[in-house]
């Protein structure tokens, strides 16, 4: 931890320095919510959002906050260790074509239903996604848009990798702007003293409407590690068609965009985190950097003091137009190119995910480092991104 802030009702923990001013707005109005517990943490990653800060982790009593969970619900990474010292990069170039075929990126969705089969079972009360489960069977196995990516890396261990980074697609989307909204519609009714442009507004626990979002929350998260299993699969695939005998770990899976009743200082409590993963002792989790940079799987050292959580990702310096308007094409370019990655920055327009739009990820590993561990070093080789 490098800093804490006690201006506001509850204090506001901090594992970088340097905040910046909306960020810090925002974890200030976290602080000084009434149901909020204990403190507030804020991971070295950390930027600003929509209503919450992105690497923020909040703990609550007897509410849920749907804008604190954010509109990509159970979004997150996953990877797998190959069997593989090296792959060819001609071998390469070609598994990432047959990719780009394969899985559908950005606003695209597949031509054909995927498999019901694939899908998560709906065992509770789920109107959204009941309206919207036809249209996910055409979602399911696609990476979306931003700075969801696919990833082929090699890592420290001496094999290769690889990562996919993705979402619930249009169904967490749209599970999270209905309870959002509903949520912002009852606190009006109920006089609540949370300001409205805090955009932070709550379900008690035990009502109704707190259950049937939990229920739809939670198969959303489902949704979006069945979108990634789905992925990787295809991934896997392709990979055994140019080189045979391939073997794969187990996949290792964390998720950074959600809430779930945790036992902490206590109690128990709703945790919120948005763009922070869990970090219990002993287990793993994954932290990419940016484009073009080292990602890490790592191991939780379960520090309470972050409510066992570290960051999910490099964290953004710049927003997305800044980095379009003050970024170099060339200079990115030169800088992938360098390292010999097989990329897609070709645009202008796509420099909003360039590595230069990102935070130092050494510095964001440096001080988290009472947070987790390093286990594997991961260098890229190559990138698809959304």
């Amino acid at each position: 931890m490098q800093r804490v802030i006690s201006t506001e009702r509850l204090p506001i923990k901090l594992w970088f320095d340097a905040v910046e001013e909306g960020a810090l707005e925002q974890a200030k109005h976290l602080a000084n919510l009434p149901f909020a517990f204990k403190h507030i943490a804020l991971m070295p990653d950390c930027h600003q959002g929509y209503g919450m800060p992105i690497g923020g982790v909040m703990a609550t009593e007897n509410v849920i906050v749907p804008n604190a969970v954010g509109a990509d619900i159970g979004c997150g990474m996953c990877a797998v260790k190959t069997s593989l010292g090296e792959v060819k990069r001609q071998i390469l170039e070609q598994i990432i074509v047959e990719i780009k075929k394969a899985i559908p990126v950005g606003k695209i969705w597949h031509e054909e239903a995927q498999a019901d089969s694939l899908m998560p079972v709906i065992s509770n009360r789920v109107p959204i996604v009941h309206q919207e489960y036809p249209r996910a069977l055409y979602q399911l196995g696609t990476l979306g848009s931003g700075n969801h990516f696919i990833e082929i890396q090699k890592g420290s261990d001496g094999y290769i990798w690889i990562m996919v980074h993705s979402g619930s697609r249009n169904i967490g989307k749209r599970v999270a702007d209905y309870y959002n909204k509903l949520a912002a519609k009852l606190n009006s009714q109920w006089f609540s003293q949370v300001p409205r442009e805090w955009n932070l507004a709550f379900l008690p626990l035990n009502s109704d409407e707190a259950r049937s979002y939990r229920n739809e929350m939670e198969y959303c998260v489902n949704f979006a590690l069945a979108n990634r299993a789905h992925m990787l699969q295809m991934i896997k695939v392709i990979f055994l068609s140019f080189l045979e005998g391939v073997i794969f770990s187990s996949m290792i899976d964390i998720a950074h965009n959600y809430a779930s009743m945790e036992h902490h200082f206590g109690k128990n409590v709703m945790v919120h985190r948005k763009g922070a993963t869990k970090a219990r002792e002993g287990q793993l989790g994954i932290i990419p950097g940016s484009q073009g940079t080292k990602s890490y799987i790592v191991k939780g050292k379960g520090n309470s003091e972050s409510f066992q959580s570290c960051s999910h990702g490099a964290g953004r310096k710049m927003g997305r137009k800044e980095a379009i308007r003050q970024l170099n094409l060339a200079t990115e370019k030169a800088f992938l190119d360098e390292q010999g990655i097989i990329h897609s920055l070709e645009s202008e327009e796509a420099l909003d995910e360039a590595s230069s739009a990102y935070k130092n990820i050494d510095e964001v590993m440096t001080n988290q480092q009472d947070l987790v561990e390093i286990v594997v070093e991961l260098t890229p080789l190559a990138v698809v991104k959304g």
